[in-house]
């Protein structure tokens, strides 16, 4: 469990959260781009980055990973 309640992905600077020509995502999932996408086992499969709440939270979060304003 992260020790700080406002330590979640949500609120880090590499979240994505799925906005797209202005419209919000479905739910509270968005887009972790701290790592590079994930590769797919498909040969012609395209990388994916991985799909994250915005509750979840990880052992990248620092306080300067906050959004940038």
């Amino acid at each position: 469990m992260a020790t700080n309640p406002s330590a979640n992905c949500r609120s880090c600077r590499y979240y994505d959260d799925h906005k797209l020509n202005g419209a919000a995502a479905q739910g509270e999932e968005g887009l972790c781009r701290f790592n590079p996408p994930v590769s797919q086992p498909e040969p012609q499969g395209h990388g994916l980055w991985p799909v994250v709440a915005g509750q979840d939270w990880c052992g990248h979060f620092t306080a300067e990973q906050t959004p940038a304003e």
